[in-house]
């Protein structure tokens, strides 16, 4: 499973992101432009220590990522989550092999994202709200998609303290 950011907007919610995927020992695509510099000192911030363990591609465009997609780099379904999505998460059936898709915080992903992807999912919402935070939307649907296929790594047995 991996995760992936179109053209991200917030330097703390891609900091929060890569450290989630780096405790999942998970990979994370990232779509340029992004809205921030990856040396970011509020990403480094979010991300901590962590993002010297993060796995992550950038991707100079779209065009570069559908290329990688398209020369078998990137196995998998693409599955967006959107607010525009017609299936809840938790009802989609997840593979091992997804691609979770999130779109930038300020604009989502334009139609031409949307047409592309394999699946969209919502999380369903009260009808007044327009959505939740990018980095929150990953870790549930994230959890969800880990708990299905089986995939979180192996749990760490805490020795009890004196």
């Amino acid at each position: 499973m991996r995760i992936c950011l179109f053209e991200p907007d917030i330097p703390q919610n891609t900091g929060t992101i890569l450290r989630m995927a780096a405790c999942f020992g998970l990979p994370v695509d990232i779509i340029e432009p992004c809205g921030f510099l990856l040396t970011s000192g509020a990403l480094k911030r979010a991300g901590m220590d962590y993002l010297e363990k993060a796995d992550y591609i950038r991707h100079a465009d779209w065009r570069d990522f559908v290329a990688a997609r398209e020369n078998g780099t990137l196995p998998g379904r693409l599955v967006l989550l959107t607010t525009k999505g017609a299936e809840p998460y938790c009802d989609f059936e997840f593979r091992a092999d997804d691609i979770l898709m999130l779109g930038s915080e300020s604009k989502g992903v334009p139609d031409s994202v949307h047409d592309y992807v394999d699946a969209r999912v919502v999380i369903p919402m009260k009808p007044q709200m327009r959505s939740l935070n990018v980095a929150m939307a990953t870790a549930m649907t994230l959890g969800e998609a880990l708990r299905q296929t089986d995939g979180f790594p192996a749990s760490r047995v805490n020795e009890p303290s004196e």
